[in-house]
């Protein structure tokens, strides 16, 4: 199989995030398939080798809810390695107590307890699962991890380094009343927000400092902007770096770019270091 491709199986606990995964993965590109019977394993991967399309990256998940499952899951990797798929096994797992605070709050039955006690049959699973787990190429716990927690790691894992992805971001922060920055491929205007320019003791300073950042992100529209606005560059990026998009400018423009847009272009600089090679400026922030 081609080093380009990736096969990876998600399995693990009820409860433990398989389906955020899921959902993350195919944000990332892959071409995802959920609660597949593990007899169907190796079948899919004959497809999936035979195929004519440009189907790189595939992520199936399998589980308890696989009837068969323990019965055909290691008969199936044997195939799989018959075959020659450099497969991946991507093990979830958490806290019991944390498993069972999540079945209560979705109210949720566990797979094998429908009518039974959660505690048991969280107990039960990990035992049935304690020999896959122990093949797993990666294992991550949960129990402490949002959605986005998750999301990230993920990414961590299954994005190539940024190296060799080579995507270049550049954040750049602007003034309108100086112009558009006519480079910018993903550009937001951040005018709406409370300005702190009409603070007397914030106005000599810049989004660079703690004062200026404090004000501008404390007001619930600025965080709920941030939250979906963020959550939009994340999807972006990894699409971008699958289409072969070499470097991308995310431009934040405020009336001055003194305080909201520079604000704005650090807190994202802040979120992607260390995953992206990634620059930043503030353009207009001295004027």
């Amino acid at each position: 199989m081609s080093q380009d491709k990736e096969f990876i199986i998600i399995t693990g606990m009820s409860g433990a995030g398989k389906s955020e995964t899921i959902k993350s993965l195919e944000d990332l590109g892959f071409f995802c398939v959920d609660n597949l019977p593990p007899a169907l394993i190796s079948k899919f991967a004959e497809m999936y080798l035979h195929s004519k399309g440009n189907i790189d990256q595939v992520a199936l998940v399998v589980d308890i809810r696989g009837r068969d499952f323990f019965d055909s899951i290691f008969e199936e990797l044997t195939v799989l390695e018959e075959l020659g798929v450099d497969y991946k096994i991507l093990f979830l797992e958490a806290d019991t107590q944390v498993l069972i605070n999540r079945f209560k709050n979705t109210r949720r039955r566990h797979p094998l307890a429908p009518e039974g006690r959660i505690s048991e049959a969280i107990s039960l699973e990990r035992t049935k699962l304690e020999e896959i787990r122990g093949k797993a190429d990666k294992i991550i716990d949960t129990s402490d991890l949002s959605s986005k927690d998750l999301k990230k790691e993920l990414e961590n894992i299954f994005i190539k380094e940024s190296k060799e992805s080579k995507l270049t971001i550049s954040v750049l922060s602007f003034g309108f009343k100086y112009g558009v920055p006519l480079d910018a491929d993903l550009m937001f205007d951040v005018r709406f927000l409370p300005n702190p320019h009409y603070v007397d003791s914030l106005r000599p300073l810049t989004g660079e400092t703690k004062d200026v950042q404090e004000y501008v992100l404390k007001w619930p529209i600025t965080q709920k902007f941030k939250e979906k606005l963020f959550d939009l560059i994340e999807f972006l990026l990894p699409n971008y770096i699958k289409e072969g998009k070499s470097h991308l400018t995310i431009a934040f423009g405020c009336t001055g770019g003194k305080h909201r847009s520079v604000t704005f272009a650090e807190k994202l600089y802040e979120e992607l270091k260390g995953r992206y090679n990634i620059l930043i400026e503030h353009r207009d922030s001295k004027k």
